[in-house]
């Protein structure tokens, strides 16, 4: 028997994770990622994401986590009650779950409150923002950036990983795919999403042939139409490639990857930045002291493969046929080499 091409993400995972389009979740980048980008990676069948902090009240004005949750859930009824050979893919809420954010607590009664259907956790582990996302009837994904903190979120409660491995964009970690996945799925059989520099449909695959559930992309959606980025970041996007990456703790306190172009038109030598680490303080976050994130433009290595600025559903296109004229062409190649599922 020919060994199979990877299809959508298996029957183990949790309901809310199978019948995706691609096996693709798009991770919540700070600024970036709005409610206008979410709507768009949902109704193309991934799903779509935003940090909690990007939500900004106004002074005087209203909760803006309550009117992104309440516009993403309008839409994308209307969407499904439209399109019901077509539904919509589940959209995530990302929870800095850090000291440092003094949302915390305040955003995760909203969200639980909204039931939320994915909740993803960065920077700590924190049981007792599980249990609120369980009470709500939701699922927790954790990102990590190596097995230890694998298994303390394993521990703790989530009931997913997110394997940040080397190449991936904003704060990134050190070690290769290959091997974080393979230490992981040692141990582990839930649901395991690959993050780092995956940026086609061909990269989606390996993702899966190493052992992941899904791919979590972020670089590729700041380059469209409905991401919440300066032109001149998208255009920066296009024109760079994994040559232009430079990794640094310098900007938040933890190590990750920036536009060289960025770091040198703050006036930065992108090849000789200082050595101390500013605090890791998301207090930054809700105000405009949140220069680093404005002016310094985070981007994984897998930049070199987005070539214009163009609407998220284009680019969910492509990647969905890469993805399958990828799967077909591995197949294809296997079997004529005689390999089988049983061999």
């Amino acid at each position: 028997m020919p060994i199979p091409s990877p299809g959508p993400a298996g029957s183990h995972l949790p309901p809310i994770l199978r019948g995706l389009r691609i096996p693709v979740v798009a991770s919540p980048m700070f600024i970036v990622s709005g409610p206008e980008l979410v709507i768009a990676q949902c109704k193309a069948g991934i799903v779509g994401s935003f940090p909690a902090l990007n939500a900004r009240d106004e002074p005087g004005g209203p909760v803006m986590l309550e009117k992104w949750l309440q516009r993403i859930n309008e839409e994308l009824d209307r969407h499904n009650q439209a399109n019901p050979d077509r539904p919509a893919a589940p959209f995530a809420v990302n929870q800095i779950v850090h000291r440092s954010n003094p949302r915390l607590e305040r955003d995760v009664e909203i969200c639980a409150r909204w039931k939320v259907p994915i909740w993803i956790t960065s920077l700590g582990a924190r049981p007792e923002v599980n249990e609120a996302a369980h009470g709500a009837g939701g699922i927790v994904l954790h990102d990590i950036i190596d097995n230890r903190f694998a298994k303390k979120a394993i521990e703790k409660g989530a009931d997913g990983l997110i394997a940040v491995a080397a190449g991936a964009g904003g704060h990134a970690g050190q070690q290769s795919p290959m091997a974080l996945i393979a230490e992981i799925r040692e141990w582990f059989d839930g649901p395991v999403l690959l993050s780092g520099a995956i940026s086609t449909g061909r990269a989606i695959l390996a993702a899966r042939a190493m052992g992941a559930d899904l791919a979590y992309i972020g670089s590729p959606f700041i380059a469209t139409e409905e991401a919440n980025a300066v032109v001149d970041y998208k255009q920066m996007i296009v024109e760079s490639s994994a040559k232009d990456i430079v990794t640094s703790a310098l900007f938040s306190g933890v190590s990750g990857n920036y536009l060289r172009p960025s770091v040198a038109r703050a006036g930065l030598d992108p090849d000789n930045l200082p050595d101390e680490k500013t605090q890791m303080d998301f207090k930054r976050a809700t105000s405009d002291a949140a220069k680093a994130w404005k002016d310094i433009w985070s981007a994984g290595q897998g930049i070199g493969a987005i070539r214009a600025i163009e609407a998220a559903g284009v680019l969910i296109d492509r990647l969905a046929e890469e993805y399958a004229a990828a799967s077909r062409a591995l197949a294809a190649d296997l079997a004529a080499q005689g390999y089988s599922a049983e061999r």
